[in-house]
């Protein structure tokens, strides 16, 4: 018993690494392959108040609104996928109301098994859900003849909360 409680305290020693990780948009079939995730992000806003006649000069500090920034993905180009139809759905001059989704961002831990077994059941160790989802700004990728590099879309997504479940 002591062997196995053991294991279970190194595996969990190493810190995760953050080049494996799985992004999933509810409602959008399959997943898109990203490069980067960047800007998970919330601040709750200070709010300083004082009553005129407290003792002390210094302003009593309560917690306000909680803002998040946006998240910025970046994938490399392809041309056609669920997930393209959805940023186009967004960012559309005639659509309708903006399609908003769920979307999961996973830490994918490599120490406890085989990556592609890791990803195919999506069980992930640390995980940020934004809720309420809308592609904000769609950047496409910059185009040079005399450069070899991938081209690399940019989206930007707002969202109204964010989850921590784990």
């Amino acid at each position: 018993m002591a062997t196995g409680a053991y294991e279970n305290d190194k595996n969990s020693a190493y810190p995760l690494t953050k080049m494996n990780f799985l992004v999933t948009v509810d409602g959008v079939a399959g997943t898109a392959a990203f490069s980067e995730v960047t800007g998970i992000e919330s601040t709750v806003d200070v709010i300083e108040f004082r009553q005129g006649n407290a003792g002390s000069l210094a302003p009593v500090k309560l917690p306000g609104l909680v803002k998040h920034g946006n998240v910025t993905l970046k994938m490399g180009y392809i041309i056609s996928s669920p997930f393209k139809t959805w940023v186009m759905e967004c960012v559309s001059e005639t659509r309708g109301q903006i399609p908003r989704n769920n979307v999961t961002i996973e830490l994918i831990d490599i120490n406890s098994g085989s990556p592609s077994a890791l990803v195919s059941t999506a069980s992930g160790t640390r995980q940020w859900t934004l809720t309420n989802a809308w592609v904000t700004k769609y950047t496409a990728p910059d185009l040079d003849a005399k450069n070899s590099d991938v081209a690399i879309e940019t989206v930007e997504l707002a969202y109204e909360e964010l989850i921590i479940p784990n």
